[in-house]
């Protein structure tokens, strides 16, 4: 919980730390990071991609490579197996392997028609290097091969591979140490031999086998202008890993098989005298032999670093021009903002006659403008404020010359009342004390500010006042929410409302009156509703008095020019507008020939 703690310090100290960079750094870094960040993320996707893509196609294009040599290799194995398989069906072949059984020696002419068959094989396929036929006595003819010595061929290792394979053909790789050789002397990595046992369909005896070599130099033809990069080449390897063919500059000469069967995927990596290799391999089904494709990666990236240098030349033009318009849009951003601020600074010191001064329409002039508009309303204030206090002074003044009057009439009604009590004028007693009482709350001991309960002890005094003058024509109630006693209110905004509603309401109607006051709580402010049932208020008059009610009177001009109609109530509304602020003050709607409700909305 404690390292939570610190981390979230921590992250909060990190952060007001970037809120109180200047904003020219902020601006940096925004335009640094969006222009540069991005290049950068780019260029290394295109980099990932580009090396990932290379050396698929690298894969894909050795493989086609593998592919089509390996059905150049078919081509030859299978050619050599049709030259097998015609042998087998000659006829003056196939009474020399059935003639063995009956020990029949052939004479020269026999012999010498079969080396011509086997002779018009090798001239029409040049790359048949020789052919020899042999029967199951050991005996054997041929165009251009013999044994070294008298021992039975049929003891070679090709011949016993031949029969183990059942008829079918078998290329078994370089010929060594075989008891056979050639009259043109071939070595044995000049030649690749193929076998194939010739049955008997009837009996599945073996009657001999044919021995083809190939000469070598029709693959190496094959393959040797295969490159894979620079220094990459194709090799062909045996089944049991033995090479065929690999060129003279090969960097490995031999692959063992286990490296085969650790990577089963046709591809591997290997460290070979501290260069590293990649191998590439597809097998044939029909040869047995593997193709093999080796090449180092180092090259292929050679090929790929061109396109890494144009992607770094990028970023790097990217990167110093994101720098140079990131610090250009900075501080043209931020100067005319310090400029704005050195204004704000001198404006704070006290000179409120400064201005910005400048024609953009950007955010910046917007703001200027404004505080221009601020400092211009500022000063109005400020004269507004000096022809009130001024005001205030005058009537302070006003109010100690007269301060002797309030004592003397308190004193004089006290008088009054107590005589007519004295004489049993009760009627004459409330009305005078009743007075005395408006007098005292409406004085307040010049204070602005009284409580609801004072204010409507003051205007049911004043109700009072009104119903001895107009007896039955005049009723009212007073419905107050006591929970709002205590609510401070400004001073004497009923009795104007009253008033208009005594005089210009129920004195005009035929008949009784009645008035209701109301106050209750909405929305947390306090509402009183003076309520009559009076003669109403003219459409023209009403839209008259709502236009003077709408006066704003922060300004001089306004509240002096306004409109004499209503002026009890355009004081009442003047002097909550004042003091209070919108969105409170006075409210009117009324109906001709049904009354009119004034609602008075202040702040609780």
């Amino acid at each position: 919980m404690q390292g939570k703690r610190f981390s979230l310090r921590k992250f909060i100290t990190n952060k007001l730390q970037i809120d109180n960079l200047p904003i020219r750094y902020k601006i940096i870094a925004l335009l640094l990071g969006i222009s540069i960040l991005p290049s950068i993320v780019l260029g290394l996707l295109i980099n990932v991609t580009v090396d990932r893509i290379m050396e698929k196609q690298d894969a894909e294009h050795t493989l086609q490579l593998i592919g089509q040599a390996n059905k150049s290799l078919e081509s030859y194995v299978e050619n050599m197996q049709n030259i097998s398989y015609l042998i087998s069906f000659d006829q003056d072949v196939k009474r020399f392997l059935k003639n063995s059984e009956n020990e029949f020696q052939p004479d020269p002419d026999y012999s010498y028609q079969i080396r011509q068959f086997l002779q018009g094989f090798t001239t029409v396929n040049p790359e048949i290097a020789g052919i020899l036929l042999i029967n199951s006595d050991g005996e054997y003819i041929s165009n251009e091969m013999y044994a070294r010595n008298i021992k039975s061929l049929t003891e070679e290792k090709w011949y016993k591979e031949a029969i183990e394979n059942k008829g079918i053909f078998k290329i078994i790789g370089h010929p060594k140490d075989r008891n056979v050789t050639s009259h043109v002397n071939y070595t044995d990595e000049e030649l690749v031999s193929g076998v194939r046992a010739i049955v008997d369909p009837t009996t599945q005896k073996v009657l001999g086998v044919v021995l083809i070599d190939l000469k070598l130099r029709v693959i190496s033809e094959t393959l040797k202008d295969v490159k894979l990069g620079k220094s990459g080449y194709l090799m062909v390897t045996e089944e049991n890993g033995d090479t065929i063919y690999a060129p003279p500059e090969a960097i490995i000469s031999k692959i063992p098989t286990e490296w085969f069967e650790e990577s089963p995927r046709n591809t591997f990596s290997k460290n070979v005298d501290g260069t590293d290799l990649q191998f590439i391999y597809r097998k044939s089904s029909f040869t047995n032999s593997t193709t093999i494709g080796v090449f180092s990666p180092s090259e292929s990236v050679l090929e790929v670093q061109q396109i890494h240098f144009f992607v770094i030349s990028y970023l790097f033009i990217v990167i110093m021009f994101g720098i140079g318009a990131s610090y250009y849009l900075s501080y043209s951003m931020s100067r005319p903002i310090r400029q704005l601020n050195a204004f704000m600074n001198k404006a704070e010191s006290g000179d409120l006659l400064i201005r910005y001064k400048g024609d953009r329409e950007d955010e910046i002039g917007m703001l200027g403008r404004s505080f221009n508009t601020m400092l211009a309303q500022i000063n109005k204030l400020i004269s507004l404020t000096e022809i009130q206090e001024r005001q205030k002074r005058e009537a302070e003044l006003r109010a100690l010359q007269a301060h002797i009057k309030p004592h003397f009439l308190y004193n004089t009604l006290d008088t009054i009342n107590w005589m007519a009590r004295k004489k049993g004028a009760l009627e004459v007693a409330d009305v005078v004390e009743s007075l005395s009482q408006l007098f005292r709350i409406g004085l307040s001991k010049g204070s602005d500010m009284i409580t609801l309960e004072n204010e409507i002890e003051h205007i049911f005094s004043y109700l009072k006042i009104q119903k001895a003058r107009y007896k039955d024509k005049l009723m009212f109630d007073l419905n107050i929410d006591t929970n709002l006693n205590s609510v401070t209110v400004l001073k004497l905004v009923l009795q104007p409302v009253v008033e208009n509603a005594i005089y210009h309401g129920i004195k005009e109607r035929r008949g009784p009156g009645h008035i209701e006051i109301i106050g209750k709580e909405e929305n947390g402010d306090l509402v009183l509703y003076v309520k009559d049932d009076g003669v109403g208020i003219p459409e023209e008059k009403l839209i008259k008095l709502n236009e003077n009610l709408a006066t704003d009177f922060n300004n001089i001009e306004e509240s002096r020019n306004m409109n004499k109609i209503g002026y009890g109530i355009m004081n009442v509304q003047a002097r909550i507008k004042l003091t209070f602020g919108e969105p409170y003050g006075l409210y009117i709607t009324s109906e001709q020939g049904k009354g009119t409700t004034v609602k008075i909305l202040l702040p609780k």
